[in-house]
């Protein structure tokens, strides 16, 4: 009888934390312009992954198991087209391309929308939110995506494609538009604005984002159009560099990391995915997606690598930042916090520090091992709780209690990357890392 109780216990649990996962969208930008909230206005960090092809590229079954996988490491966020171009498209796994007339934009074909609805209304089973990207435009240069089709289109199939999609998914919750990809709009952005602008004339619901080509992040090419809602930081650069010049812009607009390296791609390091993440958050986003290849174009391996180190490491990341007051954090730009051993400015080894804006927590990523020094003034109340905080593993120790006053150095216990987490030890703040 008790087995049978805890067993129905179980599933209740289960069943609510799938609801709570449901009623989170659709999310909305925050009064401070700095952050997403969820439907019912708690902080949203956007925690996400890069599924490109997941709805032409999967069957069913094979897309439920992404998205279990995907909830299953706190992923809350994906990146799909709505119509695949080349990888693994434009015919999904069933034999229905998106249009009954190749590349006719006015002759959607409902059994392939019907599927796509399917991965999307999956997806919010999940709690997962679908950044969706109607038209993708494709990598310079390659067949990727729909940039020659659009142009033949002409703006008025293009405003009558966005109109349609809008119209589809009005009533899904948990969806964000992601306009472009991989490219600048250049010779088709009337033909890109006029998908949008339709979309906007019948989705007043959702957010709309922009992924461009990289070094140039949304506002640098869409701001003007008046759709754009959420920034986007897209670079293979100086990453931290970038982030903090999206953060300086004025007037603040949220933005996100929504690309930089993948996994598997570019001989990446795991410290390379680890610390782009990490520089993100302490650099004022609000949230960032990682990608992981051969998992975003679901090449053969996509199942051996649902659980890579990569997507583990942002798991541990993720309940790091949950586990204090993420949106609170405000960028150590002029490193008034953390005084010496920031590494080099220019370089891979930069530490990225926030303190919260009342410094009840600072937070300080190191992506390797050094002594830096720490203005303990910055810390609110008498004494600071210091924490080290292993992503690679997800383990928080203790490293003791100091005044919050003058410079106090602190050293990682072992080699690796690091976070330094200090907290106003009168809160009595859980371990970094702990569920709250």
């Amino acid at each position: 009888m008790l087995r049978r109780f805890l067993n129905l216990l179980l599933v209740l649990f289960v069943c609510v934390g799938l609801v709570q996962g449901q009623n989170l969208y659709p999310v909305k930008v925050g009064a401070d312009h700095r952050h997403l909230i969820d439907h019912n206005g708690g902080p949203f960090l956007v925690q996400g992954d890069a599924g490109w092809s997941l709805i032409s590229g999967l069957t069913k079954e094979e897309a439920e198991k992404y998205l279990e996988a995907r909830r299953r490491l706190h992923f809350n966020s994906i990146i799909v087209n709505l119509i695949e171009h080349k990888f693994r498209g434009p015919v999904n796994r069933y034999g229905e391309p998106p249009f009954t007339t190749p590349g006719d934009f006015s002759t959607p074909n409902e059994k392939y929308f019907e599927h796509a609805d399917w991965v999307i209304r999956k997806a919010q089973e999940k709690g997962l939110q679908v950044f969706l990207a109607p038209i993708y435009l494709g990598y310079i240069g390659t067949e990727e995506g729909w940039i020659e089709e659009l142009l033949a289109n002409g703006p008025q199939k293009a405003h009558d494609w966005g109109r349609y999609v809008g119209n589809r998914y009005r009533g899904f919750d948990n969806i964000v538009w992601i306009i472009g990809g991989d490219r600048n709009p250049d010779k088709a952005r009337e033909d890109v604005d006029a998908v949008a602008q339709g979309i906007k004339e019948t989705d007043d619901r959702h957010l709309m984002t922009a992924h461009c080509h990289p070094e140039n992040s949304a506002v640098d090419q869409y701001r003007s159009e008046g759709w754009l809602d959420l920034n986007t930081t897209y670079t293979y650069g100086i990453v931290h560099q970038k982030l903090l010049a999206d953060f300086n812009r004025q007037p603040a607009m949220a933005f996100v990391l929504i690309e930089s390296t993948y996994e598997g791609e570019h001989n990446a390091s795991a410290v390379q995915i680890r610390r782009q993440a990490y520089w993100a958050i302490l650099s004022g986003a609000t949230g960032q997606f990682m990608g992981n290849r051969p998992m975003w174009l679901f090449d053969p391996g996509w199942e051996a690598a649902l659980n890579s180190a990569g997507a583990e490491d942002m798991q541990r990341l993720y309940l790091l930042f949950t586990s204090r007051s993420w949106y609170d954090l405000v960028p150590d730009q002029k490193h008034e916090v953390v005084v010496d051993g920031l590494g080099e400015f220019n370089g891979m080894d930069y530490l990225a520090a926030a303190r919260s804006a009342d410094g009840g927590t600072v937070m300080a990523y190191l992506p390797t091992t050094r002594t830096i020094t720490i203005e303990m003034g910055k810390v609110s109340g008498t004494l600071a709780a210091a924490w080290w905080f292993n992503p690679r593993t997800g383990q928080a120790t203790s490293g003791g209690k100091f005044a919050t006053t003058g410079k106090k150095q602190f050293t990682p216990p072992a080699d690796g990357d690091w976070v330094l987490v200090l907290d106003d030890a009168g809160r009595n703040l859980p371990a970094p890392g702990a569920v709250r």
